[in-house]
């Protein structure tokens, strides 16, 4: 059951824009949809049909399977890292005769791949102690990255914490209306200033205002920004600096929200995120539908980062906690006959 609080007074009025790009729901409408499985959300992966496509082709268990499985995990964006590193140890363990067909090397795969998720599967958690915690959101433009602060506030209200959004992006006017009408459906303050205001002042302000609300949880929204934007990577760094002046310990969390369908592109945003503002957790969106969603692998293989959630479709109930069994399943079923 969600929770409300008491409508609060927002900043400024917000005109009825889309939290979404290019979806219109009027505020406080929710979607009515029946929440779907993972194995509902990736039955049409391209990872879910290669692999299908691959032991249809080729039954049998030898080294040539293994050698087309690697391409296949590659091709799926696992990266060469984490697939040259999974393939060795399927064939060391064929070799040592563990199993002995097709069938159950796709079972010794789906565990090996649950095995490298399984660290990196740590949902948000806020400390209490650290009031507000204060959440940074950064991400480049177009991942997802202001829908998922709208539904994150609504995890976090049901919940049972109190919620302020700061409207950090004012490189795009739309982004900041596009959090007010997430503020008016959640029944949460937003404070927005101007297009063109310092990013960093309105943070700051944001976190002087929680502090006197006595809010629990501040999620500030930043501008998407190209990684390769010296300029606009340094104002993260500033960020970081003005909120110290208040809290030293904040952001408490600095959530980099990366698109599930970009790739290996991915690899180069996290690495160049967590240099300018020392990123703490992932957020990865648009892993429904057709998306590969082999990057997920290639991450934790590459940074260890913690996933804090998943996007796995349009609807508020879609962002979710990450549960790599589940996951896994739904790329790989169990045995090569489940639908």
């Amino acid at each position: 059951m969600l929770k409300f609080w008491k409508k609060k007074d927002v900043d400024e009025t917000a005109p009825a824009v889309a939290p979404e790009e290019n979806a219109q729901p009027g505020a406080n409408q929710e979607p009515v949809t029946a929440k779907r499985s993972w194995r509902e959300r990736f039955a049409r992966s391209v990872f879910n049909r290669d692999i299908r496509d691959l032991f249809a082709r080729h039954p049998q268990l030898d080294d040539a399977l293994l050698d087309e499985l690697e391409t296949v995990l590659i091709g799926a964006d696992v990266g060469v890292a984490a697939s040259t590193e999974l393939i060795a140890s399927l064939r060391r363990r064929m070799d040592q005769r563990e199993f002995t067909d097709a069938a159950a090397l796709l079972a010794a795969l789906r565990g090996e791949l649950i095995e490298l998720l399984t660290p990196v599967a740590q949902p948000l958690r806020i400390d209490t102690a650290q009031k507000p915690f204060v959440v940074l959101m950064v991400g480049v433009n177009g991942v997802g990255k202001t829908t998922t602060i709208g539904k994150l506030a609504r995890r976090l209200q049901a919940d049972g914490h109190t919620v302020m959004l700061a409207a950090g992006d004012t490189f795009r006017a739309a982004a900041v209306e596009q959090l007010k009408t997430w503020g008016e459906r959640n029944e949460v303050p937003v404070l927005a200033q101007g297009a063109g205001a310092d990013s960093a002042s309105v943070i700051f302000d944001a976190l002087q205002s929680a502090r006197s609300r006595g809010i629990d949880v501040l999620i500030a929204d930043t501008a998407g920004r190209l990684h390769t934007q010296g300029g606009l990577m340094d104002e993260l760094a500033k960020i970081r600096r003005v909120l110290g002046k208040l809290d030293t310990n904040a952001p408490h969390e600095a959530l980099l929200v990366i698109d599930g369908t970009t790739g290996q592109n991915a690899i180069n945003q996290v690495r160049q995120f967590r240099q300018a503002i020392g990123v703490t957790g992932l957020v990865v969106t648009k892993l429904d539908g057709t998306a590969k969603g082999g990057v997920v692998f290639a991450l934790a293989k590459e940074f260890g980062l913690p996933i804090r959630c998943v996007g796995l479709g349009e609807s508020i109930e879609d962002l979710r906690e990450f549960e790599p069994a589940a996951f896994v399943e739904a790329l790989l079923p169990a045995s090569l006959g489940d639908g």
